[in-house]
């Protein structure tokens, strides 16, 4: 392994330099390492650190969890599920991650191909950590920007976005400008679809009480003529 091999160098030559004593004229205090030596060290703890997760004797850094439910709101859970369903179907790999030649097999199952150029604009384009491949998050970040009219209507990205099998109609998202829009009409829709069935049960209480209301006024004329 190379980093295996570099971290050895980097562990005998500082071995080295203590064990010769000398200290470099570098003008620092007797207690400071010099820059190199600085420099030295940290590489080599940071390839002794990637070796030990690699052989499993030490535990990477937890990253900060991302919850796609939270930070996507504008979106279902069964649509952020068909995202994810999607997102893992076309990960081959099984890394977290789609890469350039993942999409590249995604975009011609889709039926849109794309030219070399044209598949790293789409990463370029929501590659959030500039590491030429795309993550969970930064697939999501597609329908996002689709759906709040960020794209190009002719790019790769719009697409994908149109081209998946991800139902976003339902929700008024057909990766056009009006997404907002269609938000505040489906959420007017409900609002007079709840009027109508408060309007429907007062008007079924009103009846009620009217047919109590004759029920009653027949008893006391009943009662009236009784002897």
């Amino acid at each position: 392994m190379a980093s295996e091999e570099l971290a050895l160098k980097l562990q005998r030559r500082l071995q080295a330099q203590q064990s010769d004593g000398v200290e470099p004229a570098t003008g620092n205090e007797p207690d400071e390492k010099p820059p190199t030596e600085n420099a030295s060290s940290e590489l080599s703890a940071m390839l002794l650190r990637r070796q030990g997760i690699n052989e499993g004797s030490t535990r990477p850094r937890q990253a900060k969890i991302f919850n796609p439910y939270t930070e996507f709101k504008e979106f279902s859970r069964k649509q952020i599920k068909d995202m994810e369903k999607m997102f893992k179907q076309y990960d081959s790999g099984k890394d977290g991650f789609i890469d350039l030649m993942e999409l590249k097999m995604m975009m011609e199952k889709l039926g849109a191909p794309q030219t070399h150029l044209g598949l790293k604009q789409m990463i370029k384009e929501v590659d959030e950590d500039f590491d030429g491949r795309l993550s969970y998050r930064e697939f999501l970040l597609i329908f996002r920007k689709a759906a709040a009219g960020e794209l190009e209507e002719e790019s790769g990205l719009m697409a994908l976005a149109r081209l998946s099998e991800i139902d976003v109609s339902t929700e008024g998202v057909l990766g056009a400008r009006d997404f907002f829009e269609a938000k505040v009409q489906a959420l007017a829709i409900g609002s007079k679809f709840e009027e109508e069935i408060k309007a429907e049960k007062e008007e079924r209480r009103r009846l009620e009480l009217e047919k109590k209301q004759r029920r009653a006024a027949f008893k006391e004329l009943q009662s009236a003529f009784t002897p």
